[in-house]
């Protein structure tokens, strides 16, 4: 029997089917003649659908790290980064700026996750023992660290500029550009979907038990024999190789990589929504994501009718945005479908 089967089945079931088949549906878009006919008014929703779908995979590896064993990680755009980069520097040929070395892009998309696992290790052995406050300081110092280092360090990362020249596997097959969009969507939303299967049975397992303890009172777990510090690190690192490979997936589909998609603003999005939503609850934390992103989406209308300038107007949708947050934390401090028991909140 494998490690798989052990786990318990059930509510990731159908995430998993419907997983598989966005899978199917979008290979036969990208395999065969079969093309989608998209109304131009459609493309922006599309296209912040396929960030939703990128940024879901985020939010489901913090909510593993915060949600369900309680730390606190300000840095999880770093591993977003270093997915991307590694998967770009191995997979990117010609490019104007950085290391292109032209690897398959599957080694590539591999060494990313591993790349990004490998500092996820790195960060817990040196402050997994921190208490709350100092572990969120050494990983939000973490994340600006290497932003400092991807911008100064041209000759490797491609500074400002970034690494271009990454291979898009799905624009690579299809060429209409309708098509590509929703194969797109549909891939990267299969993979988004699977993940979300894997963690649902991985939290619903025994070993979810173990990291919910552990965010409840870590003395009285560790006064039971369990390795509290091991349950830790192994959340922390499974978090950040989530974010690492949705950092590859990033990489492949943009075809780029610069420091400006890596920035302390990914991290806030991810937090909120998750915030918002309900942490400990995956469904939940995508749902938040999602109202996030649907407001940044409307706010993009709003700017074309209003006679404000582009700044004042997003001043303005972060003050909306951190009202919603406030009124949320003063009113569903366990979030909108959050469980107030099971976070040891009051209601």
């Amino acid at each position: 029997m494998s490690a798989l089967d052990r786990l318990p089945s059930g509510r990731g079931d159908r995430a998993l089917l419907a997983g598989v088949a966005c899978l199917l549906v979008g290979g036969l878009f990208a395999l065969t003649p079969l093309q989608a006919d998209l109304p131009s008014a459609l493309y922006v929703f599309v296209e912040v659908g396929i960030t939703f779908v990128i940024y879901g995979m985020l939010v489901l590896g913090l909510d593993l790290q915060y949600g369900h064993t309680g730390l606190v990680n300000f840095g999880h755009v770093v591993f977003f980064a270093v997915g991307a980069y590694a998967t770009a520097m191995l997979a990117a040929q010609d490019s104007f700026s950085g290391i292109a070395l032209g690897y398959p892009w599957p080694l590539a998309l591999l060494v990313g996750v591993i790349a990004a696992a490998l500092l996820g290790v790195v960060v817990s052995a040196t402050s997994i023992r921190l208490r709350d406050d100092f572990l969120a300081i050494v990983t939000l110092a973490t994340a600006e660290i290497f932003h400092s280092i991807f911008v100064n360090f041209e000759g490797t990362f491609g500074g400002n500029v970034g690494i271009l020249g990454v291979p898009r596997p799905i624009a690579a097959l299809v060429g209409d550009a309708d098509t590509r969009l929703i194969a797109t969507l549909l891939v990267l939303g299969g993979f988004t979907l699977i993940t979300l299967a894997v963690v649902t049975r991985l939290t619903d397992a025994p070993y979810g038990r173990v990291l919910r303890a552990i965010r409840a009172d870590e003395l009285v777990t560790r006064s039971v024999g369990k390795s509290t510090i091991t349950y830790k690190t192994q959340a922390f690192v499974y978090g950040a190789a989530l974010a690492g490979f949705a950092g590859g997936l990033f990489a492949l589909y943009n075809g780029a990589v610069a420091p400006g998609f890596f920035t302390i603003q990914v991290t806030v999005t991810v937090w909120i929504g998750m915030l918002l939503g309900g942490a400990a609850n995956h469904r939940a934390v995508l749902a938040g994501l999602a109202i996030i992103m649907g407001l940044r989406l409307v706010s993009r209308f709003g700017l074309s009718v209003t006679p404000v300038s582009g700044d004042v107007f997003a001043a303005f949708r972060l003050l909306v945005v951190g009202l919603i947050l406030v009124a949320v934390i003063r009113y569903r401090p366990a979030g909108i479908w959050g469980d107030p028991q099971e976070l040891g909140v009051d209601q």
